[in-house]
């Protein structure tokens, strides 16, 4: 069984002192520049925008809405591309990977709590396939009960542990492994979602998909091009639709 990992809290301890004696009266103070919050960005306010973006597109889900406000999704970047991470945008997050655009992380999540078995009770675990810099399972955390993340690249499962971390995310669980095989130790899944897309669906995700979940993925066609699959699991059997175009990079298998 995989080891889940921990989120320790920090706690910055200082011993206790004499207090400061006041300067004297006319005496030059020496003004400390503030604080930087959110890399130079009023991250509150930009979030609030994307949001309304983002429900000006046709994103009406609210928990969706909430989520993607609560998450500083400029963590996640470098610091270098930080003032473009509310814009709706993929980014470059090394290895050749990428975070994918607001509007698309949204609109994925959005579908996946269109599952049977979410409605009503909401939605209950969820497996992602490709952790990448660790945003959108952050994204998830707020929407359902418990995130099983799988990362085939070991320094990009590194980099999410670092990004999530300091959100001691409890119900997030990161594991470095072949996305391919999914994670039978945590199936069966009310949802399941991929951040790559391959020429067909991995066997082992439908079968770790619960009966009324749903599968939520890009697939390549004979051309090439991905759109989006939804794939849901019912007891009669598997139901797809392909909606719009996308653009996610290649699902592959191994370990690297």
């Amino acid at each position: 069984m995989q080891r889940r990992p921990g989120f320790p809290a920090r706690i910055d301890w200082r011993p206790p002192g004499k207090p400061t004696a006041a300067p004297p009266v006319g005496a030059r103070r020496e003004v400390q520049p503030p604080t930087p919050h959110g890399v130079g960005l009023d991250s509150a306010a930009v979030r609030a925008r994307m949001v309304q973006r983002l429900a000006a597109s046709g994103i009406s889900a609210g928990a969706v809405l909430q989520a993607m406000g609560m998450i500083e999704r400029h963590r996640f970047v470098d610091t270098a591309l930080a003032n473009q991470a509310y814009e709706d945008t993929s980014l470059p997050i090394g290895l050749g990977q990428t975070i994918s655009k607001p509007s698309v992380v949204a609109r994925m999540i959005e579908l996946l709590l269109g599952a049977e078995c979410a409605r009503g009770n909401g939605m209950g675990r969820v497996l992602e396939i490709g952790t990448g810099c660790g945003y959108q399972a952050a994204v998830l955390s707020r929407v359902s009960r418990e995130v099983y993340t799988v990362e085939r690249l070991r320094a990009l499962h590194e980099k999410a542990r670092d990004h999530l971390r300091p959100l001691r995310l409890a119900n997030v669980h990161l594991i470095l492994g072949d996305g391919m095989l999914g994670y039978p130790s945590g199936a069966p899944y009310a949802g399941i979602i991929a951040a790559a897309g391959g020429d067909s669906l991995p066997a082992a995700w439908c079968e770790q998909l619960a009966v009324g979940g749903r599968l939520v993925a890009p697939l390549a066609g004979a051309d090439g091009q991905q759109m989006l699959l939804v794939v849901d699991k019912t007891a009669q059997g598997l139901k797809q639709g392909i909606l719009e175009a996308v653009h996610f990079v290649p699902l592959k298998s191994g370990i690297a």
